[in-house]
């Protein structure tokens, strides 16, 4: 597998883990932070979820995810200079050599809110026609 944060077909994700364990035991685990970074149109098409109505995004990823673990996003789409913060949920497991060489990691599903909904909207604006293509991606 290719290093995502030197690959060009690829985002770059980076993760920070937040909480002591002394506060995990009184608050509950706090959600992963991860970059997320778009430098190009391609990447951003293959890591597209448009499966869920609510938009999502594909993450590169080695550590280990539940379904339904909340995962917090900053995102960066390419050509746009803005960070896009997005609380979302894990959805969609890639595991280590799954079948038909995909990438581990994990699909984040957007809230349904308005944030993310203008956020999924910049997202397809930017995709323009790519998004109906049938070019793989890294999911379905």
């Amino acid at each position: 597998m290719s290093d995502p944060k030197t690959s060009t077909s690829q985002p770059i994700a980076l993760t920070a883990v937040g909480g002591l364990a002394s506060a995990t035991a009184q608050t509950g685990p706090r959600p992963s932070v991860i970059q997320l970074v778009f430098r190009e149109k391609g990447a951003l098409y293959a890591a597209y979820m448009p499966v869920f109505s609510d938009g999502g995004l594909f993450v590169p990823t080695v550590r280990d995810y539940r379904l339904g673990e909340d995962v917090y996003l900053l995102l960066a789409l390419p050509e746009d200079n803005q960070r896009y913060p997005v609380a979302g949920k894990v959805a969609w497991l890639t595991p280590a050599n799954a079948s038909g060489g995909r990438t581990q990691g994990i699909g984040v599903r957007f809230p349904a809110d308005e944030k993310s909904r203008l956020i999924k909207l910049k997202i397809e604006e930017i995709l323009g026609t790519q998004i109906s293509s049938s070019k793989p991606t890294q999911t379905i």
